[in-house]
């Protein structure tokens, strides 16, 4: 069961989302890359006009590489520890990007917070996904905070990145009911079954909507 909707209208679904030219995406990632590999099919498939420039990811261990690889995607880690503030991280990825001529970014589970510098390089090209039904459970343990708050539906949320964590314009939403017998890891494992689904659509709804 899942329920579309987006900030100003029911969102269209993506084959009827036609695209002129290919949309220059720069994923930016931190852990096993399964919203990558869905934006990835979406465009093998011809569901999404767009090509991946390249994925940046932060984690050394990610498994993200290993998925950019099998598509044959670039790959570069910049590993957050060794910059000296968030802000000299972002420039990197800035440079990184602005050379692959990257148009809209996606935060396809990047585990850190962005900040001006990203956002004033790309405003209102930054999408970012999260495990709830914002503005319900924002930051960290999204699902775990569901369940543990006894509601009935949780969801998953593409929005835009802004300065204040999850709290961008909301692009597409895709509810989940919660089952009496749900885990955290059942609960997040039938979230993620929707964040693959909506994540390449918003991409495609987002781009109509910002251009």
């Amino acid at each position: 069961m899942s329920l579309y909707a987006s900030t100003s209208l029911i969102s269209p679904p993506l084959q009827s989302i036609r695209l002129k030219t290919p949309l220059k995406l720069g994923i930016m990632a931190s852990g096993y890359g399964s919203n990558f590999e869905a934006i990835a099919q979406a465009i093998d498939t011809h569901q999404l006009n767009a090509e991946i420039r390249g994925v940046i990811y932060n984690n050394p261990e990610a498994k993200v590489k290993t998925k950019a690889q099998h598509w044959g995607v670039k790959s570069l880690l910049l590993d957050h520890r060794k910059y000296s503030s968030r802000q000299a991280l972002e420039q990197e990825i800035i440079e990184v990007f602005k050379a692959e001529q990257v148009e809209w970014i996606i935060m396809a589970g990047w585990m850190r917070i962005v900040t001006e510098v990203l956002l004033t390089s790309y405003p209102d090209r930054i999408l970012n996904i999260h495990p709830s039904l914002l503005p319900s459970f924002k930051g960290l343990h999204a699902v775990d905070l569901a369940l543990a708050a006894k509601v009935k539906i949780t969801g998953c949320t593409v929005h835009l990145a802004s300065l204040e964590v999850d709290s961008g314009a909301i692009i597409m939403q895709a509810a989940v009911p919660i089952l009496a017998d749900d885990t955290v890891e059942s609960l997040h494992i039938r979230i993620q079954q929707q964040e693959h689904k909506i994540l390449p659509e918003a991409i495609a709804l987002a781009a109509q909507i910002y251009s």
